[in-house]
């Protein structure tokens, strides 16, 4: 049993961020995200030469333009609000406890790494480990690295931490209710879709390749059953709420109907407004805000230039999301 005291740290990991929007800082973070055979699963040898021959080269300045264009005062998006998701879950744990339980967040590319966390806390004395993944449905190129990583920290440790993985929580009520709402906020603000008239709500995940969904992964199948679960909650059929893509990387098949592809066909159809709402990111990001807010955005307005694009704001530290997480480790920590 992992029990809640000064022993027991909570570890939320997100994918990780440049420390700055400069190119050489966002190609150090390409260079170790684009590294991980669990993301682009090619000979090693092969692969590095198009790294950094071809990709990082070229890469690093494109998205390091694209990280300026949506950077706070206070840093990365992604960082500001997965250490604010730490902060409000720790507050919130320790008045449900009555005591402190430490709740930290890191990343799995960037900082703070994951081991160098792990070995932080086990100089403090920390001794048992909560690792919670902010990633509601599973994949292998992102909850399995994760696991990936703590396990080599493992293999050098002689005297290891014990851990207690989260694998996912498509369905979690209270993250459920979170997406829901925010859609409803959202609809306070900019009214809401006319769905009867043909206006469309989009949730939209982020892809992964055909290959790695025929081999087994269950990620498809969770995005679905998070999709179900959020129509359900907001009265809203298949067809008025739908399920796509995005941000694609190389040119193999990617999980269809992509996202941009859908606001164009949608924008050209005569559909005069579009939600999207991005339930796989619990934490506004450069897919979020850039991808759809600026890129997917202006190419349904070039399709539809009077129709209306609005995109919902991903969970950050809305108290119904940080309440669910509270609710998620809760009942981890007293397995």
């Amino acid at each position: 049993m992992i029990l809640p005291g000064a022993t027991t740290a909570v570890l939320l990991v997100n994918l990780g961020t440049p420390d700055t929007p400069t190119p050489r800082d966002v190609r150090r973070y390409l260079r170790q995200f684009l590294s991980d055979k669990r993301v682009v699963n090619m000979h090693a040898v092969v692969w590095r030469g198009i790294l950094e021959g071809f990709v990082l080269p070229f890469r690093a300045r494109r998205s390091a333009e694209k990280y300026r264009s949506i950077w706070l005062e206070e840093g990365s998006p992604l960082a500001v609000y997965t250490q604010a998701q730490a902060k409000g879950v720790a507050e919130r744990l320790e008045r449900r406890l009555g005591k402190p339980v430490r709740v930290e967040a890191t990343m799995r590319y960037g900082q703070p790494a994951v081991r160098t966390l792990l070995e932080s806390l086990r100089a403090e004395g920390v001794s048992r480990v909560l690792v919670v993944p902010l990633y509601p449905q599973y994949s292998a190129p992102t909850v399995a690295s994760i696991m990936d990583e703590v396990a080599r920290y493992a293999l050098r440790s002689i005297h290891q931490l014990e851990y207690s993985f989260v694998h996912s929580y498509p369905t979690l009520p209270g993250y459920i209710e979170a997406l829901a709402l925010r859609a409803e906020e959202a609809w306070q603000r900019h009214g809401r879709p006319d769905f009867a008239g043909g206006d469309k709500m989009l949730l939209s995940f982020h892809g992964i390749p055909v290959s790695l969904d025929r081999a087994g992964d269950p990620y498809r199948g969770q995005c679905l059953e998070t999709a179900t679960a959020v129509r359900a909650r907001l009265g809203l059929t298949e067809e008025q709420c739908l399920v796509t893509y995005q941000s694609k990387f190389g040119p193999m098949p990617w999980l269809a109907p992509a996202t941009i592809d859908t606001v164009v066909r949608l924008g050209s159809q005569g559909v005069r407004r579009i939600d999207v709402a991005c339930p796989g990111f619990v934490a506004d990001c450069l897919e979020t805000l850039e991808e759809i807010d600026l890129l997917n955005k202006g190419a349904y307005l070039a399709a539809q230039p009077d129709g209306q694009f609005v995109r919902h704001q991903c969970l950050n530290d809305h108290p119904a999301w940080l309440d669910a997480l509270v609710e998620l480790v809760d009942s981890r920590l007293q397995l």
